[in-house]
């Protein structure tokens, strides 16, 4: 399965709110505009199911607070942004630049992070294929071998052909189907990249947001029609505050992603990530690769990640983020593609060797060839009491049924990781006034693999190149609002293990008595059956909760009239 969780994902959730039916847009309720930062707010006051920071924030006031660190493995992050420079992680035993690696942890100058997709070389990764296409030829010669009996194979190896055949089968539907969404997107992006060129002439300058082009006032009939087209797909896609260029780039990689969907049944995927790492993939000792590189080129996603986490509040630029006293720790290993997993188990240990507290993963496939080092790792965080929250995915799929990669169960499904919160999207009617629910149109779900909903869509966040900022959805941004909210309350009560830190998250959420829709479906149902916990993530609660969690009760002494009295003396 594509990178379901980067831009282009975003593009085709978005594409989806626009074909919605006139009658599902009269059945929303009508408000304004919805305000920058609703994920933060409270319903109470302000008629969103936000996650209460503010009320949080009172809770605590005066109380001691300890820094916490959060690592994000992502596609990386702009380490230039003004309103993530403060809150960067910097390695205390690291000295930036001289080429050494001081802390002798294996990875040379890891000032702010490490970067498991770049070469010594300082090349690095930034497209990589489909992990189905990857496991159905890297296996078709065994498994379609002359004389090949399946009634043979030991369960490893049934494992595996399992694993082939759903690959298979995947890559025969995707070389089937699609035809007239994708010559449709095929289109639309055409038109843009014409609109585009002839926008950035008439304006005379290369970058502009949709809110700067509807602001601009053409001179020419060329310029008119390119800016009413340019405009109609900006706006149809939610991306009006999201730069010309990096709108122009997502929706080149998602077209150009369908594309090699389709012929990937009959071409073995190129091998990008070997020729540029250039490790021994098969060996998880072979594990110092990569650079320090943490930006990458490509930090659209990682960045927008790391603001809705901690993002400097209260600085008067920009945005909040949802913490207020962590540093956030850049680990790349998500490209435009499918991830690798022995980038994410190392990515992982990488984290919680470093002093993570808790880690953010807004990421997922469809398969996993080695989870095993993925289960070891998930296994070593929870022995050093680290937290993991993972992204549910954005195929508005049921993932009780699904496969979604990286999972909490482990191999053999007899055991759970206790460490590990599964989060989808939630929403509100005016963030897509199409759809009309407090769940997000393009969200998974599932009542026992998706544990809690938090705010995705038309999420305000960070954006690369410095000072920019802007909107996207996906539970890529739900899960980042449930990491702050964790680490938040971490620096409050910092005893709290991962699994009553899970605990508190799931036992403490809001509830609404509406009926919500099920994401891909044409059906309403109460929230708690798509969800473990049946709710939104509220931070006030859980800190109530925590509180009183780790309040130890009075010691109670004896009344004077039933203490014995010595008989010495």
């Amino acid at each position: 399965m594509k990178h379901i969780l980067t831009l282009p994902a975003v593009l085709f959730s978005a594409f989806a709110v626009t074909t919605a039916t006139a009658q599902d847009a009269a059945t929303a309720p009508v408000k304004k505009e919805i305000p920058k930062g609703w994920h933060l707010g409270d319903f109470a006051k302000d008629g969103y199911y936000g996650v209460s920071m503010n009320k949080a924030y009172e809770f605590v006031k005066g109380k001691p607070s300890t820094q916490i660190l959060v690592a994000t493995i992502d596609s990386g992050i702009d380490t230039t942004h003004e309103d993530l420079k403060p809150i960067l992680w910097v390695n205390p035993k690291e000295i930036p630049g001289n080429g050494i690696d001081d802390d002798k942890n294996g990875y040379v100058d890891d000032v702010h992070g490490w970067n498991f997709l770049g070469g010594k070389d300082g090349r690095n990764v930034k497209k990589d294929s489909d992990e189905a296409s990857r496991v159905y030829h890297g296996l078709k010669a065994k498994f379609t071998a002359p004389g090949f009996d399946s009634t043979k194979l030991n369960a490893d190896e049934k494992q595996q052909f399992l694993m082939w055949t759903k690959a298979k089968l995947k890559l025969e539907a995707d070389a089937a189907g699609g035809g007239a969404d994708l010559l449709f997107m095929r289109r639309a992006l055409e038109s843009s990249l014409k609109n585009d060129s002839i926008l950035r002439s008439v304006m005379g300058k290369e970058t502009y947001t949709g809110k700067e082009l509807e602001m601009y006032a053409p001179t020419t009939t060329a310029g008119q029609k390119a800016k009413a087209g340019m405009l109609y797909v900006m706006k149809a896609f939610d991306m009006m505050e999201t730069p010309n260029t990096e709108f122009i780039e997502g929706f080149s990689s998602y077209v150009e992603g369908e594309e090699h969907k389709r012929a990937a049944l009959e071409n073995a995927p190129e091998d990008y990530r070997g020729e540029i790492v250039k490790d021994n993939y098969n060996d998880f000792n072979d594990r110092y690769y990569g650079n320090n590189d943490v930006m990458a080129g490509t930090p659209m996603h990682g960045t927008h990640v790391a603001g809705i986490i901690a993002a400097k509040r209260g600085n008067g630029i920009g945005m909040d983020g949802v913490a207020d006293n962590v540093r956030v720790m850049a680990i790349r290993a998500v490209p435009d593609g499918d991830e690798h997993d022995k980038d994410i188990a190392l990515a992982i240990r990488y984290a919680v060797d470093n002093g993570a507290r808790v880690i953010n993963m807004s990421f997922g496939k469809s398969f996993s060839p080695v989870k095993k080092w993925i289960d070891d790792a998930v296994k070593y965080a929870d022995e050093k009491g680290v937290l993991l929250v993972h992204a549910a995915g954005n195929d508005a799929a049921n993932v009780d049924s699904t496969d979604n990669f990286p999972s909490t169960a482990f191999l053999g499904g007899k055991e759970r990781a206790k460490n590990w919160i599964t989060v989808g999207a939630s929403s509100d009617p005016l963030a897509e006034p199409g759809f009309g629910s407090y769940t997000a149109s393009f969200s998974n779900y599932g009542k026992k693999e998706v544990d809690v909903f938090a705010p995705g869509t038309k999420i305000y966040s960070t954006l690369p190149t410095g000072n920019a900022y802007g909107n996207q959805q996906g539970t890529s941004m739900a899960a980042p609002v449930v990491a702050g909210v964790a680490a938040f309350i971490l620096s409050y009560y910092p005893s709290l293990t991962p699994e009553q830190l899970k605990a508190i998250l799931l036992k403490s959420v809001s509830h609404t008595t509406q009926k919500v829709k099920v994401p891909g479906a044409d059906k309403e149902v109460d929230l708690s059956q798509l969800s473990v916990s049946g709710g939104f993530v509220n931070a006030y609660e859980a800190v109530k909760l925590a509180d009183a969690m780790t309040k130890k009760p009075p010691v109670k002494k004896a009344p004077a009239s039933k203490l014995k009295k010595s008989k010495k003396g």
